[in-house]
């Protein structure tokens, strides 16, 4: 496991943008304790739909906003009132803004400090918060996808794969990573392009896949440094892969997978929903062979490239804009944005292009 210091990758422990923190169906069940970038944190979903992100701990004694499921408020379902929550010790209540509205036994005045609260939307069957180590507003949208609303695309459920001890930069790298596809997932690209657009990173790639026994082509996008969409086409298959991770602590990070599948008509069956549910068994199967790998290496601090392998050092410096302050994002923008190929691979043709955007 290796720590962000020894990546040497600019001024924050952890990085700046949007993040998956939570399935959006697991706040059913009312509020839920999660802890991400190294802090506790109280999420919940208020009476009005309004989601809301709260720092975990009660000013008065400590309490931990969301990890009652015994007190007499929680389970008579008294604990949220409107969009506020109440600590679970002592009733105290706190605010979409995290400041502290009512006492019930006390009629004096309510401290004004107050917790902090955070942005945080749904999209995509998720609960995703803004993270930023300074504190600024988000500098751009979380993603969306036209198909999620569709119904003839079959939404899937999220694979929590839980918690991985290695440092995301790893993560971020397989998008350079034209070579290890043949090998790791029997799929060799014939074609391979890296592109750079602010907090977006693309990778353009195509080749026979074995297991699939069909051309595969792949569009794959970064938004921001943890939210990984993938549009993929093989054969009669049309879809959609989601990756998402997030860090939990120094050299640990949550991951999640899923899954959106195109059925052939408009009002998809039984057998559609079921074609769905192995297209992204499949693609979990893929990406397990990746983890396994990361499972099972030291940390590549340096990576010994060769001149075919150039694109890694551009990743690198892409993902660099997300520890460092956001008035430098430019400073790396300039270094790489535009598109990149690597010797010995063809570019994308113009109609691998069309098929795929």
């Amino acid at each position: 496991m290796a720590l962000v210091e020894e990546f040497d990758l600019g001024e924050y422990i952890f990085p700046r943008g949007w993040f998956m923190i939570a399935e959006a169906s697991e706040l059913d069940d009312g509020p839920k304790g999660v802890r991400f970038f190294g802090k506790d944190f109280a999420l919940y979903r208020g009476e009005s739909g309004r989601l809301v992100l709260l720092d975990a701990y009660c000013l008065h004694m400590g309490t931990h906003l969301a990890k009652s499921n015994s007190a007499s408020i929680v389970t008579n379902h008294e604990q949220l009132e409107g969009d506020s929550i109440r600590c679970p010790y002592h009733g105290w209540r706190y605010n979409p803004e995290g400041q502290v509205d009512d006492i019930p036994y006390f009629d004096g005045p309510c401290p004004k400090a107050r917790i902090k609260s955070y942005p945080v939307v749904e999209t995509l069957g998720a609960i995703m918060m803004w993270h930023d180590p300074a504190g600024g507003e988000p500098d751009y949208q979380a993603p969306d996808l036209k198909a999620w609303h569709d119904s003839q695309w079959i939404n899937g459920c999220y694979d929590h794969l839980g918690d991985i001890a290695i440092h995301p930069q790893e993560i971020i790298d397989n998008m350079a990573d034209a070579h290890h596809l043949g090998p790791t997932h029997g799929a060799p690209c014939e074609y391979f392009e890296n592109e750079y657009i602010g907090h977006k990173y693309y990778q353009r790639q195509g080749g026979y896949h074995r297991m699939y026994r069909a051309y595969l082509t792949t569009l794959t996008w970064y938004t921001g440094p943890g939210l990984l969409l993938s549009r993929q086409r093989f054969g009669d298959n049309n879809g959609y892969e989601f990756i998402f991770h997030t860090p939990v602590d120094k050299g640990m990070v949550k991951v999640w997978h899923n899954n959106l599948s195109l059925a052939p008509g408009v009002n998809p069956g039984e057998q559609d929903i079921a074609n769905a549910k192995m297209a992204q068994e499949g693609a979990l199967a893929a990406f397990a062979q990746d983890l396994q790998i990361w499972a099972n290496k030291k940390p590549a601090l340096q990576i010994m490239a060769l001149p075919v392998e150039r694109n890694f050092r551009l990743g690198r410096i892409w993902y660099q804009q997300f520890y460092n302050p956001i008035e430098k994002a430019k400073e790396f923008h300039a270094r790489v944005n535009g598109k990149h190929h690597l010797k010995g691979l063809a570019k994308p043709s113009a109609l691998a292009v069309e098929l795929q955007e």
